[in-house]
């Protein structure tokens, strides 16, 4: 797509910002539309032509008019009327062309940039996602699309016709009138660009900070009110509401600075553009008294000082907006620069295909290279058996499934399916034969048949509602009100956690993947539950490859091979009779568990007895 692949500036240093870079990195999003441009820009060419024209034949109207008003009627060429309302109406009509031409233009520009972004974003690595807070970032990418929208619009149709029509103003006194006319307008615009630009140079960084205490108060309210069980149950609510103020009066100051530069800037500029009117009308007045100027030179010469107010004072408006827009997005083209860690190398192929086997060959991975998580961990799971990997709450099981989805690249080693390291695979047909049933399922707010329906959006619904009946689902939906049509909430707060389960395990039946990985998958739920959720799980893992990784026991017992990690590094394997005979770690892990369970059931009998 050729949105991906758009030239972005090189990162800029702290508070820089580099218009040119910006402008260049947006040319390929527009080339596309260069034929509707180029129509849009002759139109608006044409409108600032025309509006050019207006005060020049009002001028000839208002001579005419000079003399006596019984000759005024035969003076007065119709032609001269005419060519005024034709020429204002011209001004109106190519205005308008010019806007539906462009529309088109900016809305799938920005649609193409914002399509770029959510897909970037996408392929970064999940550990920039676990760094990023969701608010902050959502709220830079608003901002940045808005900003585009409205940087795109004014640089390409804003800034040319602004000096077509300054240039065509400034000719038509040179050649009319004495070089002192020419010479108040070179002065006032001068005078204007220069305080505009140093102004807005320096309202820029009070808009940085703006918006770095709004991304900061947004990402706080988000974070908050995602965590809205945990506030109530600390009733931390107070709490809370002080933390999301003090961002909020960092930033209404940081506002109230912005807006106080504001008005310095509107007054700094009609300042300058009152002496410059002033200075025009006073040589005009002068003329007109001196004999040199007819009363329809004076006339014109304030028509095209009004003329020229609006765009200088565009123009301030203009600049303002840009720098404030390349403000916005500096963020966001932030986010496009960020490199992906984990990346399809350049020959990546396909993965066949087949029954698949798993291998983790001397495989050592850390996050933090002071911390390893992984030391030379080598498994292997043939087609169609199930491998458990069990042992300790930090000792790197659940870093196997992430390495296993590439969501991080190995330190060492690698992991390979069917003999092929999956370094040299494509990352979507890697997912693609990958399904997965976490510890916490998170689903999306919306209907169970999504959430179900999300492991294989071209599925029919026949093939939803068996992979339903096969997650032992069916008959729960069918009680529900509304169906496979209920909302199960934010994150599928609206669910228990065994039917967030069994919804996780049907959206994975339905993905038909050849291995499967199993992340803890019943260890946030109760016994019983997890009893029901269990042989649901070795159902699925029927047939196809399966990395169970698990911290209770008891659900792996039938596993063809558990493997005991500890602290990164394999200590013990085999199966469950041969672990228990060896008397180790998992032996002793079995005992505790048995223990524990022991005393959980234990007041349940007595209450019940």
């Amino acid at each position: 797509m050729h949105h991906s692949s758009s030239p972005l500036p090189e990162p800029a240093k702290a508070g820089e910002l580099r218009p040119l870079d910006t402008l260049r990195s947006l040319l390929p999003y527009l080339w596309r539309w260069r034929a509707r441009i180029g129509l849009a820009l002759l139109c608006l060419v044409t409108a600032k032509i025309a509006n050019v024209w207006v005060p020049l034949v009002f001028k000839h109207i208002v001579d005419a008019l000079a003399i006596t008003p019984a000759q005024a009627l035969i003076v007065v060429p119709a032609a001269l009327l005419l060519a005024y309302g034709a020429l204002r109406f011209s001004t109106s009509l190519f205005t308008e062309l010019r806007e539906l031409l462009f529309a088109r233009v900016t809305q799938e520009s920005v649609r193409h940039i914002a399509l770029g972004v959510f897909e970037h974003l996408h392929s970064l690595s999940l550990r920039f996602h676990l760094e990023r807070q969701t608010g902050g970032l959502s709220r830079d990418i608003e901002r940045g699309t808005r900003s585009i929208n409205t940087l795109i619009s004014f640089a390409i149709y804003s800034i040319l016709p602004t000096l077509v029509e300054i240039a065509l103003v400034m000719g038509i006194l040179l050649a009319k009138y004495e070089p002192a006319y020419a010479l108040i307008t070179a002065v006032t615009l001068g005078a204007y660009i220069v305080f505009t630009v140093r102004i807005t140079n320096w309202r820029t960084a009070l808009r940085r900070e703006a918006n770095e205490l709004d991304s900061a108060a947004n990402a706080r309210a988000i974070d908050s009110l995602l965590n809205y069980e945990t506030v109530k149950y600390f009733n931390n609510e107070a709490w809370e509401a002080r933390r999301y103020d003090e961002k909020l009066k960092a930033w209404s100051t940081a506002q109230i600075r912005n807006q106080f530069s504001l008005s310095m800037l509107n007054v700094g500029q009609a300042a300058i553009i009152a002496m410059g009117v002033t200075a025009m009308m006073w040589r005009a007045a002068a003329g007109v008294a001196n004999g040199q100027m007819s009363l329809g030179d004076i006339v014109l010469v304030n028509a095209f000082l009004i003329q020229l107010y609006a765009p200088l004072n565009f123009l301030g408006v203009l600049y303002r907006e840009i720098r404030q827009g390349l403000t916005d997005i500096e963020r966001m083209f932030g986010l496009m620069r960020t490199e992906r860690e984990v990346a399809d190398a350049p020959d990546a192929r396909e993965l066949p295909a087949s029954p698949m086997s798993l291998c983790f060959d001397a495989v050592g991975f850390a996050y933090d290279s002071r911390r390893p998580v992984l030391s030379s961990v080598s498994l292997t799971i043939p087609p169609g058996q199930t491998l458990a990997v069990v042992g300790h709450s930090g000792g790197g099981k659940s870093t196997l499934a992430r390495l296993v989805f590439r969501f991080y690249d190995v330190s060492s080693g690698a992991i390979r399916i069917n003999g092929i390291d999956i370094r040299e695979l494509t990352q979507s047909s890697l997912r693609r034969a990958i399904g997965i049933v976490p510890q916490d399922t998170v689903l999306f707010n919306d209907s169970i048949y999504y959430n179900i329906l999300y492991g294989h959006p071209d599925a029919s619904r026949e093939e939803v509602l068996a992979a339903a009946r096969a997650a032992q689902l069916h008959d729960f939906i069918s009680r529900l009100p509304d169906g496979y049509d209920t909302k199960v909430g934010e994150r599928g707060l609206k669910l228990s956690g065994g039917e967030k389960q069994r919804v996780a395990i049907a959206r994975t039946l339905l993905k038909n993947p050849s291995i499967l990985v199993f992340d803890e998958a019943t260890s946030a739920l109760d016994s019983r539950t997890e009893q029901a959720i269990q042989t649901q799980l070795e159902a699925a893992a029927r047939g196809r490859t399966a990395l169970v990784i698990a911290h209770r026991l008891s659900t792996v017992m039938n596993a063809d091979e558990i493997v005991v990690l500890e602290q990164g590094h394999i200590i013990e394997r085999g199966n469950h009779t041969a672990l228990l005979s060896a008397e180790g770690a998992y032996a002793q892990m079995w005992r505790m568990q048995l223990q524990e369970r022991k005393e959980d059931t234990a007041p349940a009998e007595a209450s019940s007895a």
